[in-house]
């Protein structure tokens, strides 16, 4: 008789699909059951462990033994023995190989629950390499606004804020940057997938009620791993003693995590910045405004932030913020260059002075070089910055940024992986890795991260979905992300004109060309004192390279990374190998900065002091 007959008369197959079925419908019970009972994710993966490892057991079972009406008897004349056994050793082997294979590198790491933390972790599983979750590291959500008005949003945010402001200065603590644990706000995400997606160990959460002067925080410390609680606790007290509520706050979670203060941070975590309750609120509403980017309503913020100056003059932090916020304002508005220029310049050295610790400050002087074009006092300026606080998200986006669009491309990786490794979800981070990613060849990993930037609500994160789908020579969704991505930097023209330029940049038809560099030769024939980047970018992709370099070189343009980023794509190469291009580089700055920090990735210096790229 042959082995499968053996197996057959045996029972072996019916008692393996038996169990199979068992097995499903047990492991379906359980996966609803043991959440239910807060079981810690691993007592899960242990219960579905044991249940695999029974199958090959219980085949085993059915072929040695036979089922009687005198009870469980041992078959005889087993034929065939030595070949059925190494066939359920190889069962097993392929069960443990099948559960460890589809396992995280550290095993009390909860599966995300949610589209939103299963997006999120897998962003940062792509922008990262994967590390066991520190015990000391912690999470701060936005705090849940209960008071009355519903407008009171941005106090109940900025008290999350500068609590995690005061634990991300403790050396012996990994806090989640604000962006992305700000990702959560107002959503039910399971804690321990929002634990994995930002690698943390904790989480802290809470609620603000403000009436009149009274304000009420309640906040609690949650375990991610179990969704234990380990702390919660409610604090009363006046709007003057904020600060004082922050500090008893924060204090209590660097006891529960016993971590080690340094310095002053023994006697005082959280520092009052301002005295006036009413300059505080007026900066918590523009911070609001500068970490959403709402252009709109920057000329808002910028008014909030003067009325608290003119409150409380040694507002330093509010001096920083208005720098901050001055910085990137042209990008919205290049009207506002001249004026937005002399303003940071001016907050940058008033806060500065009354705080020599402050980080933004140099930070915002680093973002004003580099749209200035001034890229060697920009490197110098924001290196100062990160040497006052390694771990300033925006400082260390912007110094970046700075070295991706100066051609810098490894050094752009590298610095990217650092924003991510302190804030994994920043939608603007992972836009720029995203890219980076497509211009290595790494397809799947960018459409992680981009991805992500689109969930995220990154306004133009079409930019760089387009190159990925020019990358995958899909001409088509190339087409509608380029339209989608510019039309927010394309006020200057006619509705459509974004679709039409697309059109022409991805389309092999001449008339659409035609037509697209039709329309930005009207827009250049209103003289603009300030050029588009975009139409600038488009006539490069229309095969106007030597044009669009000329036009680069009368003077600033609206947005100085949409014209320099897409220089070093693959795409760029029409661009950055053609002889005026070393002119080009010469005259606006860019071989200065060369010239003293060495050549970029693609370039190299000729024996007529020139960059040529390739």
């Amino acid at each position: 008789m042959s082995l499968f007959d053996e197996l057959k008369r045996r029972k072996v197959f019916k008692v393996g699909a038996g169990y199979l079925v068992v097995a499903w419908l047990v492991v379906q019970a359980a996966s609803i059951g043991f959440p239910a009972f807060d079981a810690p994710p691993w007592a899960l993966r242990i219960f579905i462990l044991v249940i695999f490892l029974g199958f090959p057991i219980s085949l085993v079972f059915a072929w040695a033994f036979d089922v009687t009406p005198e009870g469980l008897k041992a078959e005889k004349g087993i034929r065939g023995s030595k070949s059925f056994l190494l066939i359920a050793a190889g069962l097993a082997a392929l069960a443990f190989a099948w559960y460890f294979k589809g396992q995280p590198a550290y095993l009390d790491a909860a599966a995300p629950t949610s589209a939103t933390a299963g997006s999120a972790a897998a962003a940062a599983e792509a922008s990262k390499p994967s590390a066991p979750i520190s015990k000391k590291s912690i999470a701060v959500l936005p705090f849940v606004n209960m008071s009355a008005d519903k407008d009171q949003d941005y106090f109940s945010d900025g008290i999350a804020e500068e609590i995690l402001n005061a634990l991300a200065q403790v050396k012996d603590l990994k806090v989640a940057g604000r962006t992305s644990s700000f990702q959560f706000k107002g959503k039910s995400d399971d804690l321990r997938a929002v634990g994995q997606a930002l690698g943390v160990a904790h989480i802290l959460e809470g609620s603000v009620r403000k009436q009149g002067d009274k304000v009420r925080i309640t906040a609690q410390l949650i375990q991610t791993d179990s969704g234990f609680h380990m702390w919660s606790e409610s604090y009363d007290g006046d709007l003057k003693d904020v600060f004082e509520l922050q500090e008893t706050i924060a204090r209590s979670i660097t006891d529960k995590l016993q971590v080690i203060l340094q310095g002053d941070q023994v006697k005082q975590l959280v520092e009052a910045p301002t005295k006036n309750t009413e300059a505080y609120t007026l900066y918590l509403q523009a911070t609001q405004v500068f970490n959403r980017r709402d252009g709109v309503r920057f000329p808002a913020a910028i008014g909030q932030l003067e009325q608290a100056l003119r409150l409380d003059p040694n507002f330093a932090r509010a001096h920083s913020r208005l720098a901050a916020v001055q910085a990137v304002a042209a990008n919205y508005d290049p009207a506002v260059h001249d004026s937005a220029a002399k303003a940071v310049e001016e907050h940058a050295r008033l806060a500065t002075k009354l705080d020599p610790r402050l980080a933004e400050p140099h930070a915002a002087l680093g973002a004003l070089y580099t749209r200035q074009r001034r890229f060697v006092k920009a490197f110098d300026t924001l290196q100062r910055a990160l040497a006052l606080d390694a771990n300033d998200v925006t400082a260390n986006f912007w110094y970046a940024t700075l070295s991706c669009t100066t051609g810098y491309l490894a050094k752009c990786d590298a610095d990217l992986g650092r924003v991510l490794e302190i804030d994994p979800m920043m939608p603007n981070a992972l836009s720029w890795r995203g890219r980076e990613y497509v211009r290595t060849g790494d397809l799947a990993k960018a459409e992680l991260l981009l991805r992500r930037s689109e969930d995220a609500g990154l306004a133009h994160a079409g930019l760089s979905l387009g190159v990925l789908a020019d990358a995958r020579g899909n001409k088509a969704e190339a087409e509608r992300y380029w339209a989608l991505g510019n039309r927010p930097f394309l006020d200057d023209f006619p509705a459509g004109s974004a679709e039409i330029i697309a059109h022409g940049i991805y389309s092999d038809a001449t008339t659409a060309k035609a037509k697209a560099i039709e329309v930005i030769d009207n827009y250049l024939a209103t003289k603009p004192e300030t050029v588009s980047a975009v139409a600038i970018n488009a006539l490069m992709r229309l095969g106007q390279a030597k044009r669009a370099l000329l036009l680069a070189e009368r003077g600033i343009t609206s947005n100085e990374a949409i014209l320099l980023n897409p220089l070093w794509d693959n795409d760029g190469r029409s661009v950055r190998t053609i002889p005026e291009f070393a002119g080009f580089a010469r005259a606006i700055g860019l071989a200065d900065l060369w010239d003293k920090r060495g050549p970029p990735d693609l370039c190299k210096k000729n024996a007529k002091g020139d960059y040529v790229c390739h």
